[in-house]
């Protein structure tokens, strides 16, 4: 099967949201995949691919693309997870350096997360990220985010652009000693998902 893969954008209140932020992302996945479709007339343009209506008070627009460039685009309302607990998960070998639509490595450990409703992912003794979010622990002082996260999110780049957010290698211990533990990717904003320390089973 070809490869393919994803781009999750929100749309809120008819907008689509971080399009840029996307663009970006899209763009850096095919240089690396296909470099045939990146000259200008062929790098297709989420600007103008990504259609919402004004009726979209809080959709997801998935966007499906490969070889051929963007081959699919849903739309579809979006209700968020309620995640108030997590489980520790070590794993040296996970790679999702790129949003593939093939999530099948993520899913299997997904499965380790007993009665928590999400994972944490820990690499050669670091944190990465859950399954389907980038993360930030909270200090007390500060946020920090993973330096090495399995996947470079949109929400991620926009909140270290601003200085929300500031990357470091955080540890098992360094988790430990945290406050709490903030969940975000381009639909869920950053504060909107947190679960303190307490909630973390390691």
């Amino acid at each position: 099967m070809a490869q393919q893969f994803v781009e999750t954008i929100k749309i809120k209140g008819g907008e689509v949201q971080a399009i840029a932020y996307h663009q970006e992302r899209m763009e850096r996945t095919l240089r690396h995949f296909f470099p045939s479709l990146c000259n200008a007339p062929s790098m297709p343009s989420l600007e103008k691919l990504v259609a919402p209506t004004a009726d979209m008070d809080f959709y997801k627009a998935r966007v499906v693309y490969g070889e051929q460039g963007v081959k699919d685009i849903t739309y579809a309302a979006y209700t968020m997870r309620e995640i108030r607990s997590l489980q520790v998960v070590e794993n040296d070998a996970i790679t999702y350096d790129y949003k593939s639509a093939d999530r099948s490595s993520l899913n299997a450990l997904v499965a380790q997360k007993g009665d928590c409703d999400e994972i944490i992912i820990v690499k050669h003794g670091l944190l990465t990220d859950t399954s389907f979010t980038n993360l930030a622990i909270y200090d007390g002082n500060h946020w920090i985010t993973p330096k090495r996260p399995l996947l470079l999110g949109t929400k991620r780049a926009a909140l270290l652009d601003k200085g929300i957010i500031q990357e470091a290698d955080v540890t098992l211990n360094d988790l430990r000693n945290a406050v709490k533990v903030s969940l975000f990717n381009a639909m869920i904003e950053f504060g909107e998902r947190e679960v303190p320390i307490g909630n973390v089973r390691f």
